[in-house]
């Protein structure tokens, strides 16, 4: 590995830790980033999903703050997350490599479509979770169904399940935005725990080690930074930085 890539890797760590913290879809930059260097597409999902666990738990660290008062709901949601992570990466372990190399260019552009219109998903579940009532026993079994089907596309390709975690809280909860983000990141977290412990028993030899361990370092960073500062920059200079970046692994990715 050499120096340049070393550092493009730990920059791309940061700045997907601290998005991650603040909007969701860090993956955007970090998983483009190992494709482009060459690594495979499998591989590099693996190695990104365990190198973004230190930048998950730096991030809901620094909201912790707004999540206080939400654990009656996260004791059903925490477990719908954790079964659909074990779900999706049963299904990315499992399938044959060819069969994810086919679909991920498909879930790149979903989720680059999902940061371009981020903003209109988060002014919907902010205008959403204003109007909307306390929540009931329908309501509820929504949440924890949504919640699910979050986690198995997070077990099996991380980008932007932050972003569609938004829009599933914002249509059914009766909270603040800063709250549901912060349920957000833990969420993502126990996604990515899950995603990572499995890869790791199972695909040991697979995963990138080096690149993960500078993923990790840097979103350990970026996770705090994002935490702490990332509300006064500009959502819309992070899109353009995020789609820039996945539209670099997708020709990567069609290249190939």
């Amino acid at each position: 590995m050499s120096a340049f890539e070393i550092v493009v890797i730990l920059l791309a760590g940061f700045g997907a830790g601290a998005i991650n913290a603040i909007v969701g879809s860090g993956t955007l930059i970090t998983f483009p980033t190992l494709v482009a260097f060459g690594y495979p597409p499998v591989v590099a999902t693996m190695s990104n999903a365990v190198g973004l666990v230190a930048g998950g738990v730096s991030g809901t660290w620094g909201y912790r703050r707004e999540l206080k008062g939400q654990w009656r709901r996260l004791r059903w949601q925490m477990p719908a997350s954790f079964l659909g992570a074990l779900t999706g990466a049963w299904l990315l372990l499992h399938l044959p490599e060819d069969t994810f190399t086919s679909i991920v260019p498909v879930l790149l552009v979903l989720a680059l479509i999902l940061v371009l219109v981020g903003s209109k998903i988060q002014d919907w579940a902010r205008g959403r979770s204003e109007s909307t009532n306390a929540m009931g026993p329908v309501r509820s079994t929504l949440l924890t169904v949504g919640t699910y089907a979050v986690g198995v596309y997070g077990g099996y390709f991380t980008a932007a399940q932050g972003i569609l975690l938004i829009g599933v809280m914002g249509a059914l909860l009766p909270e603040t935005m800063q709250r549901m983000n912060a349920a957000k990141n833990l969420l993502s977290l126990i996604v990515n725990i899950v995603a990572a412990i499995a890869y790791t028993i199972v695909a040991f030899d697979r995963i990138s080690w080096a690149a993960a361990g500078l993923i990790a370092v840097g979103s350990l960073i970026g996770g705090t930074v994002g935490a702490r500062y990332g509300r006064r920059l500009s959502p819309t200079a992070l899109r353009i930085a995020i789609v820039v970046l996945g539209l670099v692994g997708l020709w990567r990715l069609l290249a190939a």
